[in-house]
């Protein structure tokens, strides 16, 4: 009722026993003149008040005791119903909560504890004492504080911070997990079809399932499970139980990693003596993650499953999970090898980083391929292809270690038995590198067969393949340079011998390469020989006397020789057809000591060339 308080008396040791040093109780009424109880309290409480060594600690009637008796309460006595609390109701009410509630904050202390977390531990109270409000908050655990101390004793406070932030939760990383463990059912199920009827399930029930996570954020995220727990009924019947639900999760992005959970759900029925039903049910707990590298983690779940309550108006009723499960972790990214040590520079990393076998060097010294585990591949022969008996792809391993060859023939020597560049048959290579006479030397033109020529003029007989063919292969070719190249007797025609050797009448202005104009007449002439036989390919060379300097005169020499050649270009004759040479006074062909030996020597020579040009004149 409003206004309406009790109060009792403890001792310090917290007994209730009525004895020396244990609870008093003693009664009074209120100002309003209601009856009240009070408890004495000791000194070193507090909240102890006005009276001499004792204090007076309000307690509301129908509350509990320390040891979960309730406190009695006029509606109690007059016999009035008690509804279930809901989800605020007081942990001792629950004891399967309380455990929970204690054994997570053991959890939560002896990780946070670490040195490696980065948080002291919290200091426990002189008293050591567990007090659980009426909303269900805590303050400082006994149990959490003793079991922490114990932990860094053990661990030997090392404080290995990278050791805890090794293969720690990442941004964008997914889970997917399965578990097993148990179900503690609940005495107040509603778990049951109404037109059957209720019995209990077995208390513990075996549970499994799986599980998957996705975490934007390296310290929360989503998760979705799905579970079943075969179990029986008091009778002894076969049932099932099983369970969807959805929660947001928080996580401490360590390497051990406590988190936390919230969210919903359904636990639903299937049993031929309780028929089938699901029920709505909201969801708490905690636990801790252990990554043991980057791709898989174990994880250690408890579990309060609230759902409805069988015959209580709006009642609540409980389940608790013990959960053990390994995850496979997904999506990480790619590991940051900026700062891990890699000896030998072959991308492979020195053994006792922390890394897959597959990632480290066999052989941190000494470069090696991946597929080798970073050893190197030996090569005996070097002709590319690794010796036997090394991790290497089957078309890499030489047949012959010893002898270089090919990988045509898997590393073993080429047999050329002519010696003529091409290989004898059955080797595995292509047709072009095959012999075709292997024992007779030839070109790559006949495919190593030798060449025939008939007429001996040097010209190969038609249909081997050859370029140029002989067109005449039983009579040789006269070698006069006209026309060489078709392998047929021929004479230079008259035209085209009157425009060979000096050819007089193309004169120059003294000490000039400028064409007098008496010259055009026999320039004109070359250039109707060069267009009557298009065939024909000359070279034009210039030559002086010995007056003045020799460097002088090789360069007068080429530009007069070039002079000529610009001169029959112009006329339409082709320019490839066309060579030009500097002589200067090196090749006389009179006496330069007088005026007539010089004049003879001063002149224009014209000299057929070998091999046919596919260039034409311009008409």
């Amino acid at each position: 009722m409003p206004g309406m308080e009790s109060t009792r008396w403890r001792s310090p040791t917290g007994d209730r026993s009525g004895g020396p040093g244990q609870h008093a109780f003693d009664s009074g009424r209120l100002a309003d003149g209601s009856r009240t109880t009070r408890r004495l309290q000791s000194p070193h409480d507090s909240r102890s008040r006005d009276k001499p060594g004792f204090s007076w600690e309000p307690i509301p009637r129908g509350s509990y005791f320390k040891d979960g008796a309730r406190r009695p309460s006029s509606r109690a006595a007059r016999g009035h119903t008690h509804l279930r609390p809901h989800l605020g109701c007081d942990a001792a009410k629950t004891p399967h909560l309380a455990m929970m509630t204690s054994t997570l904050s053991t959890v939560f202390a002896l990780t946070l504890a670490s040195p490696a977390a980065g948080a002291p531990a919290p200091e426990a109270s002189s008293g050591g004492s567990v007090a659980l409000s009426a909303d269900g908050s805590s303050a400082t655990s006994e149990t959490a504080t003793s079991a922490s101390s114990k932990s860094d004793a053990k661990s030997g406070n090392r404080g290995d911070q990278s050791w805890m932030r090794r293969f720690a939760p990442e941004r964008n990383m997914m889970e997917l997990g399965i578990f097993g463990g148990i179900l503690v059912t609940s005495n107040q199920h509603e778990l049951y079809d109404y037109t059957k009827p209720w019995e209990r399930y077995k208390r513990i029930a075996p549970d499994i399932g799986a599980r998957f996570a996705y975490y934007p954020l390296s310290f929360l995220g989503i998760e979705a499970e799905g579970a079943v727990m075969p179990t029986r009924t008091a009778s002894e019947q076969s049932a099932l139980l099983y369970g969807l639900r959805a929660h947001v999760i928080a996580q401490l992005p360590r390497r051990i990693s406590p988190f936390v959970l919230a969210g919903v759900g359904a636990l639903g029925a299937s049993s031929d003596t309780l028929g089938r039903d699901i029920d709505p049910a909201f969801h708490f707990g905690g636990g801790v993650k252990f990554f043991i590298n980057r791709y898989l983690a174990l994880r250690f779940d408890i579990r309060d499953n609230v759902s409805t309550a069988v015959q209580l108006a709006n009642g609540r009723t409980n389940y608790v999970e013990l959960l053990l499960g390994l995850s496979l972790t997904l999506g990480r990214a790619k590991p940051d090898t900026k700062n891990l040590l890699d000896s030998d520079g072959d991308g492979l990393f020195d053994p006792g980083q922390g890394l897959r076998p597959q990632e480290e060097d066999a052989c941190p010294n000494q470069p090696g391929p991946a597929s080798n585990q970073g050893c190197p591949l030996i090569d005996s022969d070097g002709d590319g292809l690794f010796d036997p008996g090394q991790n290497v792809p089957a078309e890499q391993i030489d047949t012959c270690p010893q002898e270089p060859g090919p990988k045509a023939t898997q590393g073993c020597p080429l047999v050329d038995s002519d010696r003529d560049g091409l290989f004898d048959p059955g080797q595995g290579l292509t047709p072009e590198e095959e012999d075709r006479c292997p024992t007779e030397a030839g070109p790559r033109e006949t495919q190593g067969c030798p060449i025939l020529d008939t007429d001996g003029d040097g010209l190969a007989d038609p249909g081997q393949g050859v370029v140029p063919e002989d067109q005449c292969p039983t009579e040789p070719e006269t070698d006069n340079d006209y026309q060489d190249e078709d392998g047929c007797p021929d004479e230079i025609p008259k035209a085209v011998q009157k425009f060979t050797g000096a050819i007089r009448g193309i004169n120059f202005d003294v000490d000039k390469d400028t064409i007098k104009s008496n010259s055009t007449k026999t320039l004109n002439a070359a250039v109707k020989v060069l267009k009557d036989f298009p065939d024909v390919r000359i070279e034009v060379s210039g030559h002086t006397d010995t007056d003045g300097s020799r460097e002088h005169n090789l360069d007068l020499s080429k530009r007069r020789a070039a002079a000529v050649k610009r001169y029959l270009v112009d006329a339409g004759i082709a320019a490839d057809r066309i060579e030009t040479r500097g002589a200067g006074p090196d090749e006389p062909i009179a006496d330069n000591a007088t005026r007539r030996g010089k004049a003879k020597n001063r002149r224009i020579e014209f000299k057929l060339l070998k091999g046919a040009t596919s260039s034409e004149a311009t008409p």
